[in-house]
């Protein structure tokens, strides 16, 4: 049986590649606040420069209990309606445990719209 020869070429024209760029690539804002506080970092280390010292406030501290107490309601009660472990309630209560910054914050939540916190964990 005779063959026929069949070209492989495609029709399309041939694309040349570009050469690759070797330019340093761009930096975005983030990058470059990294990149700025690297250096600021390096330069104190060899006793070029000093760094400004930052005074960060801290949250205030709820009294779990007087809180509760104030609600009128039971540990077992404060716990379901706010989410919380009965016994790490217990804890911070009796001083054996502090909530970290986060719960702190949701517990100042509570202690302003308690109502509002209920409904919406309630859904």
């Amino acid at each position: 049986m005779p063959t026929k020869n069949v070209s492989r070429k495609s029709s399309a024209p041939s694309q040349k590649v570009a050469p690759a760029k070797t330019t340093r690539p761009r930096t975005n804002a983030v990058g470059r606040s990294i990149l700025r506080g690297a250096e600021e970092v390096a330069a104190f280390f060899r006793g070029e420069t000093t760094l400004e010292a930052r005074l960060a406030t801290a949250t205030k501290r709820v009294d779990v209990q007087a809180l509760r107490d104030k609600l009128k309601l039971s540990q077992a009660e404060f716990a379901h309606r706010f989410h919380f472990n009965r016994r790490t309630l217990q804890d911070w209560e009796q001083g054996r445990a502090t909530p970290d910054s986060a719960v702190q914050a949701y517990l100042q939540v509570i202690e302003r719209a308690p109502e509002v916190v209920a409904q919406a964990l309630a859904r």
